[in-house]
């Protein structure tokens, strides 16, 4: 670790967390909601942008995947910013992308609260949030609004949009929902995960069923090239980490078949065998962060191991370590929340002077 990087870390761990923790009466979905405020604040002013760049965006480490030139390996996992409140900011906290949501086509409350857990102990959080968020109208609105249009990097980084299901729509009509949001958000969008494997709305992850994802990414990957021929934005899938090595092989010849540009691996996950015994270990959600690292590293092996689709990977990664070991395992970008949690911008400028070992090109094709 470098003498800077160290001291980020010290003054995050020490200082900021520990009041960013007590704040909202020890509630962590307030202490979200302000945070995403004061990055607002912070990306609406250009100085403070400059000055943060300079000292965080530094050692990034240029990539090109699905036809996509990211600045940088290390993005913004979804959940983190659903409504893009912080998409001015991202870049100079040192990110190469963000990805935005996740977004339904009608805004939504999410579930009932408390809905947002810190296991501190295990570096982790167990979730439920029910994708709340304004809805894909409003994000579309707040990216035009800044001037965000695909491909031209009016905010400094690519962005990417998660996609899922409206909560009250039925799955028999969950295709035509996501594709609501995507004619919404697809001229905006440098690329779009296609979110079927959150575990906090009803139903969703029966859309990873070979039969109901086919029909959906290839509606999807059908619109991107309507609507762009030459250039359609890459459409990637994002995967639970509970799925057998049988399913994620079907899946994955599913995705390859209909078109998917690349995967996201993985979601959070519903087991509780490593933080078995914690308080907060029955509350339903999916737990991510430390507990989930092998587990994910594990998924995206096996899926770099099948396929020259490029994978985001995510889940778990918290130190250098964990992101070599995911750069490793074959993974080309990587995508943080949990640990930027509980390390803030050190995990960052750790993450971004990794390199990854030689690897075929076909794994970045675009």
């Amino acid at each position: 670790m470098s003498a800077d990087t160290w001291l980020l870390d010290r003054g995050y761990r020490r200082l900021l967390r520990p009041v960013l923790f007590r704040s909202g009466g020890g509630d962590p979905e307030q202490v979200h909601d302000a945070t995403l405020a004061a990055l607002h604040r912070v990306g609406e002013n250009r100085a403070a942008r400059g000055a943060l760049a300079a000292l965080l965006a530094r050692h990034r480490d240029p990539v090109r995947v699905a036809g996509v030139d990211f600045p940088g390996r290390v993005g913004v996992a979804a959940g983190l910013d659903k409504n893009g409140l912080g998409l001015r900011a991202w870049g100079a906290l040192g990110f190469g992308f963000a990805e935005l949501g996740t977004v339904t086509s009608q805004g939504q409350p999410g579930n009932a609260q408390p809905r947002l857990f810190r296991l501190p102990e295990h570096r982790a959080i167990v979730n439920r949030m029910g994708f709340n968020n304004a809805g894909a109208a409003a994000l579309a609105a707040r990216l035009a609004a800044a001037d965000v249009v695909r491909g031209n990097r009016a905010v400094g980084i690519p962005l990417g949009v998660s996609l899922g299901k409206t909560k009250t729509t039925p799955l028999a009509e969950a295709t035509a929902d996501y594709l609501a949001s995507f004619r919404l958000l697809a001229g905006y969008a440098d690329y779009v995960a296609v979110n079927v494997s959150s575990p906090n709305t009803p139903g969703l992850r029966s859309l990873q069923d070979a039969a109901a994802l086919r029909e959906l990414v290839g509606t999807l990957v059908d619109e991107a090239r309507r609507r762009d021929p030459d250039r359609p934005v890459p459409v990637f899938v994002k995967l639970a980490p509970d799925l057998s090595d049988d399913a994620l092989e079907e899946l994955l010849d599913v995705c390859t078949d209909a078109g998917a540009a690349g995967l996201v691996a993985t979601n959070t996950t519903l087991s509780r065998d490593a933080v078995a015994g914690h308080r907060h270990a029955a509350e339903a959600g999916g737990l991510s962060g430390s507990p989930l690292a092998a587990r994910a590293r594990a998924v995206v092996a096996f899926l770099t191991a099948r396929t020259t689709l490029p994978v985001m990977g995510v889940g778990g990664i918290l130190t250098a370590d964990d992101g070599r070991a995911m750069l490793d395992a074959g993974a080309v970008l990587l995508q943080v929340y949990s640990g930027y949690i509980y390390r803030g911008p050190a995990l960052v400028a750790e993450l971004n002077r990794l390199r990854p070992a030689d690897r075929p090109s076909t794994t970045t094709r675009g």
